[in-house]
């Protein structure tokens, strides 16, 4: 088993939305519990499937103390790009998106966020599906779906 990257009081970003898997007494599985961004601070660290370092993080500003995995974890000393979607979030284009000038998503096309790319240097960007392609798209390129 590798060396616990995180010790006990250590303050950690959360880089990803959890929500309750199960474990989390008093509240259904898939009900949110943290968002992204959120600093905790380590309180105690165990295993799981011998392999897996968990370590229990209580978000004071959430009132909740949640397991979390070393890869959900980043120091909160590191640098952190926030960004407005996440996984799973339906999207739409918020203008045309060309190709060497031929449009391949026509403004107002919906899509869906298969995955978040926080590169400082860059800003944030998406891969995101629309219809049956994966683009990769700038965050200004896209804004929420209204019902």
């Amino acid at each position: 088993m590798t060396r616990p990257r995180f010790d006990y009081g250590d303050a950690v970003r959360v880089i990803r939305n959890l929500r309750n898997d199960g474990t989390y007494p008093g509240m259904k599985t898939g009900d949110f519990l943290v968002r992204r961004g959120s600093v905790g601070y380590v309180r105690d660290m165990g295993t799981f499937l011998q392999d897996q370092i968990i370590y229990s993080v209580h978000f004071l500003n959430e009132g909740k103390v949640v397991g979390c995995r070393e890869e959900e974890l980043i120091a909160e000393s590191e640098p952190w790009v926030p960004s407005r979607f996440e996984f799973r979030d339906k999207v739409c284009a918020a203008m045309d998106l060309a190709v060497q000038g031929q449009v391949m998503v026509p403004r107002g096309a919906e899509g869906e966020v298969i995955k978040v790319l926080r590169e400082a240097e860059e800003g944030v960007t998406y891969h995101v599906l629309f219809e049956t392609r994966v683009w990769r798209v700038p965050e200004a390129a896209l804004c929420e779906v209204t019902p």
